[in-house]
């Protein structure tokens, strides 16, 4: 006897097509809850990343500041063995172009009646840019004299809160002095023999 086969349904009714909008739309509202709530998470999340950020920024300005201000203290004193003399010492003097646009800060600037000496600080000096970086400010620092480095012979040198052995050996053969923390005072690291400092 041959199976008798069921003749599939043309067509649906109206009900049916109603019911199966219904529950389409009924899913489009639940992904567009879904999207929004989604979109929520993200903005606060965002939310949260800025405030690290900003947190972060901060940390790491006050540890420079206070790098800086460890070195800076009497900082003069560590180079009494050369011909120098400093006595006065300043923070953060700014540097401004022909229209006072402010163009960069020396972090820490040493002074005599002859010479001046423009220390950048990092609290970690471990690249070789910002050695590369100190060499241009000083070439602004000669196109842009502040008041006390006026008619006087620039010396530079780099300071760091720990400083990498590389980084130390490029910054005496660019001719700067470097300086490193060590516990509560700062030491002057002896230059190679032969060591004659840059001036500009």
């Amino acid at each position: 006897m041959a199976d008798v086969l069921e003749q599939p349904q043309m067509g649906l009714n109206f009900e049916q097509v109603w019911a199966a909008l219904m529950e389409t739309r009924q899913n489009v509202e639940e992904m567009g809850v879904r999207v929004d709530q989604t979109t929520a998470n993200v903005d606060k999340m965002a939310e949260r990343v800025d405030k690290v950020s900003k947190n972060v920024g901060g940390l790491n300005r006050s540890m420079g500041e206070l790098i800086e201000t460890l070195i800076a203290a009497r900082l003069w004193e560590k180079f009494d063995e050369y011909p120098y003399k400093f006595r006065r010492a300043y923070q953060r003097v700014p540097l401004f172009d022909e229209t006072d646009r402010i163009l960069t800060d020396i972090d820490i600037l040493l002074s005599n009646g002859e010479f001046v000496m423009p220390v950048e600080v990092k609290a970690s000096l471990h690249r070789i840019d910002d050695v590369d970086r100190h060499l241009k400010r000083m070439e602004l620092i000669v196109k842009y004299p502040p008041a006390e480095c006026k008619g006087k012979t620039l010396i530079g040198a780099m300071a760091g809160g720990a400083v990498d052995p590389d980084v130390q050996a490029y910054a005496h053969g660019v001719g700067f002095f470097v300086l490193e923390l060590t516990g509560e005072s700062v030491r002057l690291v002896k230059p190679p023999l032969g060591f004659i400092p840059r001036q500009w």
